[in-house]
């Protein structure tokens, strides 16, 4: 009971730390001798010195000791093993905590020659025997061994030398060097230990036949049996060896030969077979007479009856040659393990079996050999069930993983591409519980809101929102530190859409389209047709594109390439712009909206006072076979002068291009015809008729003269204004330098050319003026050294280039010519007395 338990199971001793009470520590194991030494235990060590630690099914961690191990106390037949353990925090081991624990079992009566195949060493003791002779002999002056044999009087435990058969030579190896190499040799009062690791030098692989007997029924439809004979050759470790020691004034020498099965494991039909010849030559040296005695075997070093191995649905066959056992795999006394191969997650079976033949031969008399044997099945690769519980009205996906093995530990998730750890989950929204069931397995179940970072938002249909939690999960196996990712994807439908809706209104020029966002076009795109509209498409057509994150506002000029014209009257025009919300990845189409407003037709004509004319044709609905670039006026020889898809702009003198006029006592008529032909025909199939009409006034007669009028004065207005500065790449002023442009490099005495723009309100009755301009040396408009380009509105000529203002016309960009102004600079540097400033 608490922390550590042991139990003695014939000469061997088993010793059980709990994993629960050493969780989340790092151990450090000793074994203490006689004296009260502790010697730290090593996988070396271990090997020649009969212990071995491994971990089992519930993740605790065993301590095995044969009786005969080098710190083992021997006291009449009991054997006591002592061990250390030190359980720290740190991987230093420092700040440890020791724990001792003892453990004495009985033995009983020994063999002549026990051999003991573990899974790290081969152990053989043979019985301590002087002939009789030898006993009764007499001698009168005992001989000086330092004389004769000094080398024999140095080694301890009265053992001199082991000599290594091999197939090819003997050599002889004293029992200091046989140490160093990692064998452990020792002696009792009444037996000679010999421990052999399994990857000592002189080991030897050596192929044992076994003739198994095979029964099969004759044919598929009878009963009866016909047998046969499977020759099957099972892989033994082999060490043949013979150790001298001394007794009173002679040396006597034992067979010390060990072998242990390395294979003989078959795995078909879900059944594991397990193989072990009965005749070993290499442990019959000179036996002429063979008889089996027993044949025992268990689980966990248990030795199992022959109605426990039938409940467990387990076969021992004793047959002539060999003994052989049949498992079920995943049958009980054995334990699945999770395994990882290539990344992907499985599982093998494991079953710690052992065997434990007596036989009786004329050379030893009874020899008992027990073969402790770790099975492992193959990788069986495994599902990882993923269910999603939703709990909406907590807005909660409860997403359970698993289930898994005991072996298995959370380590971290990767959300959005960032590795968190499980502690710190909770600070992204995520948590996370552990669930164990009755049969030592166990799931985990995240919690994660609907909103936490990893979780897709993705509108469905009407008021549906698809939730996506996208994560991968990173485990860790134990002991063996693999590692295997789960991906988990889990989909939750949720009636909480809020679609975007939209109201559309009208003023004189423009059309204006607001729509307010819902909760599902974060990631919709507004587009016209098949045109995305970007800001910078927006800025080329001269639309408004504006988003505050809660409204989408969009206005687009009467006049333009993405405005459809459905109907055309002498008393209005019908316009409506279409917009369409796609999704940001697939380009579904998700929402239409749109906006019709009535438009005078005077909007598409202007008179200008000194006879220019200014007339704007729309091409409607269903003429998508007009090409607006082929209208005329009457005189076919006048071509608009600004083409689009939709219209077409004139521009022209009430003088020229056919144009007819009329008088009355009050008025002068102008009128001219917009015409469509078809090629090679003169007969029109599009007309628009316009007409300007200009009053007709009485001359007078009108003296006048200078007078000193007071200054105009400007009354002080309160209101809000939007304008812009923009640099051009032209003097046409037909395309600016972008923001991803900046910072443009100029060559000294190189065009600027400058537009500053009001853009809002849209009132014909404001004109802009400029009073001061300046540059500067850096991004603060204070700093200095500073250059006037305008002074009180007006060039400033004290520099070698006088700045220049541009005319600003009228284009179908420029509807509010008054509302620009456009001037030239030269490129030039600034000085700081007679330094060049380099900026």
């Amino acid at each position: 009971t608490g922390p550590m338990r042991s139990e003695c199971l014939g000469n061997l001793l088993r010793i059980t730390m709990s994993a629960e009470y050493f969780e989340n520590k790092y151990l450090s194991l000793s074994v203490v001798d006689q004296s009260g030494t502790a010697w730290e235990l090593t996988e070396a060590m271990a090997a020649q010195c009969g212990y071995r630690v491994s971990q089992s099914t519930w993740s605790n961690i065993e301590f095995h000791a044969s009786a005969l191990s080098c710190h083992s106390h021997l006291e009449k037949d009991v054997f006591t093993v002592t061990i250390q353990i030190k359980a720290s925090p740190t991987p230093d081991i420092s700040n440890a905590t020791t724990h001792l624990k003892s453990a004495s079992c009985h033995y009983g009566l020994w063999s002549p020659r026990e051999l003991i195949c573990g899974s790290n060493y081969m152990e053989v003791s043979v019985r301590r025997e002087v002939p009789q002779t030898i006993k009764e002999f007499v001698q009168d002056e005992p001989e000086d061994w330092t004389l004769v044999f000094p080398e024999a009087n140095a080694e301890e435990a009265s053992i001199w030398q082991i000599v290594f058969h091999q197939p090819e030579e003997k050599r002889a190896v004293l029992v200091s060097n046989a140490w160093s190499a990692g064998y452990g040799l020792n002696a009792t009062d009444s037996r000679v230990v010999l421990r052999v690791p399994y990857t000592a030098a002189q080991v030897q692989l050596v192929e044992v036949g076994v003739l198994l007997l095979a029964q099969h029924a004759a044919r598929p439809c009878r009963s009866n049996l016909t047998s046969s004979f499977q020759d099957q050759g099972i892989t033994f470790s082999v060490l043949r060896s013979s150790i001298f020691y001394k007794y009173q004034w002679v040396i006597l020498m034992v067979d010390t030969a060990v072998a242990c099965p390395v294979d003989g494991v078959d795995y078909k039909n879900k059944t594991i077979s397990w193989t072990v010849p009965k005749y070993i030559p290499p442990l019959s040296a000179g036996v002429t007479s063979f008889k089996d005695v027993l044949v025992e075997a268990g689980v966990d070093l248990h030795k199992l009856s022959a109605k426990e191995m039938a409940s467990r649905k387990y076969v021992l066959l004793n047959e002539l040659n060999a003994v052989m056992m049949k498992i079920p795999i995943g049958a009980e006394g054995g334990y699945y393990k999770t395994s990882v191969s290539n990344g992907q997650l499985g599982a093998k079976y494991s079953i710690n079996l052992f065997m434990e033949h007596q036989w009786e031969d004329n050379k030893w008399g009874l020899t008992k050999h027990t073969i402790i044997k770790e099975i492992e099945t193959p990788f069986e690769q495994a599902e990882v069930a993923i269910t999603n519980n939703l709990n909406l009205s907590a807005r909660l996906m409860n997403v359970t993983v698993g289930t898994f093995l005991p072996d298995v530990e959370l380590v971290n998730l990767t959300i959005e591409g960032v590795a968190v750890a499980v502690p710190e989950a909770v600070q992204h929204g995520y948590l996370i519980h552990r669930a164990r069931y009755a049969n030592g397995s166990k799931a985990y179940i995240m919690q994660v809101p609907l909103d936490a970072p990893g979780v897709k938002k993705e509108y469905m249909r009407e008021d549906m929102r698809a939730y996506t939690l996208n994560v991968t999960l990173t485990f860790v196996t134990h002991p063996s530190s693999e590692t295997f990712v789960i991906p988990v994807i889990a989909l939750s439908a949720v009636k909480d859409a809020v679609l975007p809706s939209a109201r559309g209104f009208c003023d004189g020029r423009n059309l204006h389209l607001i729509i307010n966002h819902g909760n599902v076009d974060q990631n919709w795109l507004p587009f016209i047709s098949d045109l995305h509209l970007t800001p910078e498409a927006a800025q080329k057509y001269n639309y408004s594109l504006r988003d505050n994150g809660t409204h989408l506002e969009i206005s687009v000029p009467f006049l333009s390439s993405h405005v459809n014209y459905e109907g055309f009257h002498t008393s209005a025009i019908k316009a409506s712009f279409y917009l369409t919300l796609k999704d940001g990845v697939t380009l579904a189409q998700r929402r239409d909206f749109s906006v019709s407003c009535i438009f005078s037709p005077s909007d598409l004509i202007q008179c200008l006072p000194n006879g220019t004319v200014i007339v704007t044709a729309i091409k409607l609905v269903g003429d998508e076979d007009l090409d607006t670039a082929l209208l005329v006026l009457r005189d076919r020889w006048c071509k608009p002068s600004l083409v689009t898809e939709k219209t077409a702009t004139f521009k022209f003198n009430v003088n020229t291009c056919g144009t007819s006029r009329k008088f009355n006592s009050t008025t002068m008529t102008y009128e001219n015809e917009v015409l469509y032909f078809r090629p090679g025909n003169d007969t029109p199939i599009h007309q628009l008729k316009f007409l300007c009409l200009y009053a007709v006034e009485q001359n007078v007669d009108v003296r006048y003269e200078s007078k000193k009028n007071p200054p105009p004065s400007i009354k002080p207005g309160f209101g809000c204004l939007a304008l812009s500065l923009k640099l051009f790449k032209e003097k046409s002023y037909s395309e600016p330098y972008q923001e991803s442009e900046y910072p443009v490099v100029k060559y000294l005495r190189e065009a600027l050319y400058f537009e500053v723009e009001l853009l809002q309100p849209k009132d014909a009755r404001l004109d802009l003026n400029l009073d001061d301009c300046w540059a500067t040396n850096s991004q603060s408009q204070d700093s200095l050294p500073q250059w006037h380009i305008l002074i009180h509105g007006c060039e400033n000529n004290k520099g070698s280039y006088r700045t220049v203002f541009h005319k600003v016309n009228y284009s179908l960009r420029v509807k509010f010519p008054q509302h620009l102004k456009r001037f030239e600079v030269r490129m030039f540097a600034f000085f700081q007395g007679t330094s060049l400033l380099q900026e």
